[in-house]
């Protein structure tokens, strides 16, 4: 999961991620990690852990970290919030093999970020869990 900073967005969708991969029994992998550097070796924003916790997800040990050429190797699908951190992210991208991994969390719809607006982290939250819901359902109907 790739956003920004990794301090709103991504861990949100890391613990939502996380917590319905456990529910539905998947042994995956799951991490977060931001396309700036402005926050590495921070833990999430307060106003994402309290949104989190309001609905029974715990992400306040998360610590920020860089998006590396390495999560090419390390995990098979790269889910990016925006169409920004989507060309960050493909810019990275060391062949096609890699390029393929990177997908939107919501297809062809952005999450914004609501770092600049407390009223928006509710509704961030709730568009995360929709599209962490629907990659889960996918799966399963495999």
């Amino acid at each position: 999961m790739v956003c920004l900073g990794n301090i709103c967005r991504s861990p949100l969708a890391h613990g939502i991620m996380e917590k319905l991969a456990a529910d539905n029994h998947l042994d995956w992998t799951i991490d977060s990690a931001g396309t700036g550097n402005w926050h590495i070796g921070q833990g999430p924003d307060k106003r994402s852990v309290r949104t989190a916790f309001e609905h029974g997800i715990d992400i306040s040990d998360q610590i920020c970290r860089l998006f590396r050429i390495s999560d090419f190797d390390d995990y098979d699908v790269i889910y990016v919030m925006d169409k920004n951190n989507l060309r960050d992210v493909l810019s990275l991208a060391r062949n096609n093999a890699d390029a393929a991994k990177v997908k939107l969390l919501l297809d062809n719809k952005e999450v914004p970020d609501p770092y600049h607006d407390d009223t928006q982290f509710e509704p961030v939250f709730n568009m995360v869990e929709q599209g962490c819901q629907a990659i889960i359902n996918k799966h399963l109907k495999r």
